[in-house]
């Protein structure tokens, strides 16, 4: 019995002594095992960190040995074997590459590391990771094309690498990734076409590609993607048309080809077959038809976008009914038909509560601005009817748009005065009225406008003063109040603005009094332009101070004095006009170190001494110094005479006593002849002496139709100055040498319009006189058309015809002049002397046949000139026989219901 319970014992003490052996042979054992479960993640998550050039937000001051790696920021691992399963370092500004060893995380299901600067390729290695369900690699910098071993990770749900630079094609290997929900490879450098094989991916909801360089048409096989939802193809070199089975599928929210090459019409179903459209983008490509009514249909629709198309009809008014519609954009387009109608739509519109923008411009549509314009959402932001051919009124409800931010009403018909209400508009950042008919005066509420950044008012009838409450628009980056009949001076607070930076543009005006010193506020203005009015004094010094000057445009007015030695500073200016002024002195060295220079006009000013011969002024073709008299010297192609040796003050006393005395001379002789003969016949002799020379120097110049379509701006509207029954006449400034002249281009479809351009060109070749309108040149070619172009090119009259002052109209600036009875006097003297020389001192008389107040032009001295030669009759004698004396043919000569004298003086004598 003891025995037995000595073995007993025993037994017990040998049992626990192994449990002890086998405890302490485990804790041996622990103790050998290192201390993380899988060296391998370790040192590939250790070679990621060390391939980190940049780490701000000290992301990987985490990654150390003081803790596990399943602890390190943006890392997450299985509970169970302690490998790691996602790498999640989006967003972290980290700046680096990823390396191969990112292979070894063969556990990995997501890598997301996009809104970073990674850059270099995708390793191949990746190709690894078997059990990668996605991968996010978006918004970095990663090149290379993309890796044909990703299609061994058969189980990625997510392949999104938009916003990089990876080249190349699509590879097809990627077929094997049949089980993608999301497909996003967009804003890339991609080429070649879009794969037909994606169409298999039957799992597929979005599928991104815009942005890219893909050619070719659109698969048709992509309408087999059943669960499709976002559809963005946009941007890229796509042709051809959309395939219909892609209108077939339902689940489309998302649909944008916008900025492509396709065509075709939209099915007229397309809202009954997309009824879950929210987005739908097809700008800029060549679609045609009309606009499907049926889009009313998707009720969901907030965003239709189909601008620089070419769709025809109109809007459909059951687009009112999309409660959501927050942007309607069909700018660009052909729709429309210039009919009253065309714009009804528009009442309909204020049902969309939600709407935000709303674009048609550059359309056909017609009719009156309606007043329903008011009714619009609230919400709207962004309205554009620009480029139509709306007229009438703004509709005062017009303040009623309280948010909007830019309002489009430029190229239109619109007349009226510009409502007071606009200053209401206080969210106003681009207000663009430019190309108008808008007359009266510029309303002062515009200065409520503090957050305006872009104003255009030109080519309308604005008239009077600018206000100087613009100068509360402190936000100002561009201002363009050019071609308008804006008068008086230039406000110190508008050229004292000190936001302008874009270009400043007053030309084409009436501008007058001096340039203000406050011009040296606007230190950042790259274009400067007061061309074309009648500003006078000195160019202010504070010029100096606009040292972000490029162009700068001060040409026809009557600025006087030398150029001022400040302007040398400004070293950025790459065009300068000064031309058609008063200004004197001698042209400045300085010009000619201005680097960036390019184009420099003095010419028809007062300018003296000698022209530099360095810099700009060695090329003669970039600089104009016409109608300087007094300059010499210079490079030879500017034809000037050589400059004197003689010492310049000495010279100028000669010259000066050279010209006094003969003059004095020639005073008190015609004060005697005054004396003692009739006073009205030594008038006349002098004046016809006067009266016989040019005015201006002969030019005989060829000039081409395309610088006659540069110098009118395409021969613009704002340029026509008069039409009549051969043509009309446009104002232009040649860009040779800045020159303003009167363009008359002839109408070739009109009868006898080619007869009147030959007459007119046989008559002015031979004939010179002050009180006859001077031809500089001829045209006759072919225009960009290829139709014949036939055109006469004359001196400019500023102050038009003598019916504009006899008969003016409601909207010419001649209405407050009147003629004085001297005026009139001078004016009938002057039209006497030109028809006396025409009939008694011309080689061959000539009888003018179209005498009448609208062909009688007004200079800026009021010195009158006949024009308009189109009628004239030569009478060719035969000296020796009487009796073969060739007059005018019978006939009446002239506008209609008018008889000119001379023609009916000759039907008289053949009657």
């Amino acid at each position: 019995m003891m025995l037995s319970s000595l073995r007993y014992q025993w037994v017990l003490l040998i049992f626990f002594r192994g449990i002890l052996f086998l405890c302490m042979s485990s804790c041996l054992k622990s103790a050998t095992v290192p201390a993380f479960a899988n060296e391998t993640d370790h040192l590939a998550l250790l070679d990621f960190k060390n391939r980190i050039t940049k780490d701000p937000l000290q992301i990987m001051s985490s990654w150390n040995g003081s803790t596990h790696f399943c602890n390190w920021l943006g890392v997450t691992c299985s509970p169970s074997s302690k490998r790691v399963m996602v790498l999640n370092l989006t967003a972290k500004k980290l700046t680096g590459s990823i390396p191969p060893s990112i292979g070894n995380l063969t556990y990995l299901t997501r890598i997301s590391l996009g809104n970073n600067n990674f850059y270099g390729e995708i390793p191949q290695e990746v190709g690894r990771l078997h059990h990668l369900q996605l991968l996010g690699l978006n918004s970095n910098s990663i090149g290379g094309k993309v890796p044909t071993n990703l299609s061994y990770c058969t189980q990625l749900r997510v392949l999104n690498a938009t916003y990089n630079n990876l080249i190349g094609q699509i590879p097809d290997h990627l077929s094997s990734l049949s089980k993608l929900v999301y497909l996003y490879l967009g804003v890339n450098n991609l080429t070649g076409n879009i794969p037909a094989w994606i169409g298999n991916f039957s799992s597929l909801y979005g599928l991104g590609l815009s942005r890219n360089n893909f050619q070719g048409s659109i698969p048709s096989e992509l309408g087999r993607l059943p669960r499709l939802g976002f559809f963005q193809l946009a941007e890229n070199y796509l042709s051809g048309t959309i395939p219909p089975l892609i209108f077939n599928i339902s689940s489309i929210y998302y649909f944008s080809v916008a900025k492509n090459q396709l065509h075709g019409s939209l099915p007229p179903d397309l809202g009954l077959t997309l009824p879950n459209l929210q987005i739908f983008y097809c700008t800029y490509n060549n679609f045609t038809g009309p606009i499907p009514a049926s889009l009313s249909n998707a009720s969901q629709l907030m965003h239709l976008s189909f601008g620089d198309n070419c769709l025809t009809g109109t809007v459909p008014q059951s687009l009112a009914s999309l409660q959501s519609l927050v942007r309607l954009y069909f700018s660009q387009n052909k729709l429309g038909y210039g009919k009253d109608e065309d714009l009804n739509f528009l009442s309909f519109l204020a049902n969309c509560t939600s709407l935000e923008g709303l674009a048609l411009n550059n359309n056909y549509f017609g009719g009156v601005l309606p007043s329903s314009v008011a009714n619009l959402s609230t919400q709207l932001q962004l309205l554009t009817l620009g480029g139509n051919m709306i007229h009438g009124d703004i509709p005062i409800g017009i303040g009623n748009l309280v948010n909007l931010e830019v309002l489009v009403l430029e190229d239109n018909y619109l007349g009226g005065t510009l409502p007071h209400v606009i200053g209401k508009l206080q969210n106003l950042t681009e207000l663009y009225l430019g190309y108008n008919k808008i007359f009266g005066p510029i309303p002062s509420s515009l200065g409520n406008l503090k957050k305006l950044t872009e104003l255009y008012m030109e080519g309308n009838r604005f008239e009077g003063r600018i206000p100087p409450s613009l100068g509360n628009c402190q936000n100002l980056l561009l201002l363009d109040l050019s071609h308008n009949n804006l008068s008086g001076t230039i406000p110190k607070k508008v050229m004292g603005l000190s936001s302008l930076s874009i270009f400043l543009d007053l030309s084409y005006n009436f501008l007058t009094g001096a340039l203000p010193f406050e011009v040296g506020n606007l230190i950042h203005l790259v274009k400067l332009d007061l061309s074309k009015n009648r500003l006078s004094g000195k160019i202010p010094t504070t010029l100096e101070t606009c040292v972000g000057l490029e162009h700068l445009y001060l040409d026809n007015n009557s600025f006087e004095g030398a150029i001022p030695r400040s302007l040398k500073n400004l070293r950025g200016l790459e065009d300068i006009d000064l031309s058609c002024n008063k200004l004197s002195g001698n042209i400045p060295k300085y010009l000619s170190k201005l680097v960036s220079l390019k184009h420099l006009n003095l010419s028809y000013n007062d300018f003296e001494g000698e022209v530099p011969s360095e810099g700009i002024f060695a090329n003669a073709s970039t600089i104009s110094v016409f109608g300087n008299d007094k300059l010499c010297g210079g490079v030879p192609e500017l034809h000037l005479s050589s400059c004197s040796s003689k010492h310049p003050k000495f010279y100028g006393k000669l010259l000066a006593l050279g010209i006094i005395i003969p003059v004095t001379c020639i005073i008190i002789f015609v004060l005697l002849l005054m004396y003692f003969f009739p006073t009205c016949s030594i008038m006349k002799n002098l004046r016809e002496g006067a009266l016989s020379k040019s005015s201006f120097e002969d030019w005989q110049f060829p000039i081409s139709y395309a610088e006659l379509l540069e110098s009118t701006n395409g021969f613009s509207e704002n340029n026509l100055i008069g039409s009549g029954s051969f043509g009309s006449v446009y104002k232009g400034v040649l860009s040779r040498n800045g020159a303003i002249v009167a363009i008359k281009v002839l109408n070739l479809q009109q009868q006898e319009a080619s007869t009147s351009f030959i007459n007119e060109c046989n008559a002015l070749r031979s004939i010179r006189h002050r009180n006859l309108l001077k031809i500089f040149s001829a045209c006759s070619s072919i225009d960009h058309k290829g139709n014949d172009f036939k055109s006469l090119i004359f001196e400019f009259m500023c102050n038009g015809s003598l019916d504009q002052w006899l008969h003016p109209k409601n909207d010419e600036r001649h209405q407050r002049n009147k003629l004085s009875f001297i005026q009139r006097l001078n004016i009938a003297i002057d039209v006497a002397y030109a028809l006396e020389y025409l009939h008694q001192h011309c080689q061959t008389p000539i009888v003018h046949c179209d005498i009448k107040p609208s062909n009688i032009l007004l200079d800026e001295d009021m010195v009158a000139h006949v024009g308009d030669f189109g009628l004239v009759r030569f009478l060719f004698e035969a000296s020796n026989n009487p009796s073969k004396t060739q007059t005018l043919s019978v006939g009446l000569k002239g506008s209609i219901g008018y008889i000119p004298p001379g023609s009916l003086q000759w039907l008289c004598q053949n009657m």
